[in-house]
């Protein structure tokens, strides 16, 4: 049987491997991710549901694997995450660090000399 999965996937380089269960629950998720998404018929996401509690090795996984979406291969950063705001909405701005009063204070006072300066100067 021939199949698009890379030779390095654990369904192909170990068939003969047992199915555990975290493996199970692993693809069990995606296959409801992607039913969920849309990318699954009924029909398709039941038999590979079938095949999935059937298996005995990874090996006969081949058949459930094929075709679903890639798993993400990052995580979204924490400044990108969602703090629970809908898109579009202005979020409540952060309260000022020390550093920033600081520089704020300094380039401010720096402003004031120069216009003193001036004004003595003039």
């Amino acid at each position: 049987m021939s199949s698009n999965l890379p030779i390095s996937s654990p369904y192909r380089s170990t068939p003969d491997a047992p199915v555990t269960e975290a493996e199970r629950d692993r693809l069990n998720a995606r296959l409801n991710a992607a039913y969920t998404a849309g990318t699954l018929e009924q029909e398709d996401y039941q038999n590979r549901l079938d095949r999935l509690f059937a298996a005995k090795r990874l090996g006969e996984l081949v058949p459930v694997v094929e075709g679903l979406p890639p798993l993400p291969t990052h995580s979204n950063p924490a400044i990108v995450t969602s703090s629970g705001g809908q898109p579009g909405e202005l979020s409540e701005a952060r309260p000022p660090g020390r550093l920033t009063a600081m520089v704020v204070g300094g380039v401010a006072a720096v402003i004031l000399i120069i216009a003193i300066l001036l004004v003595i100067l003039i």
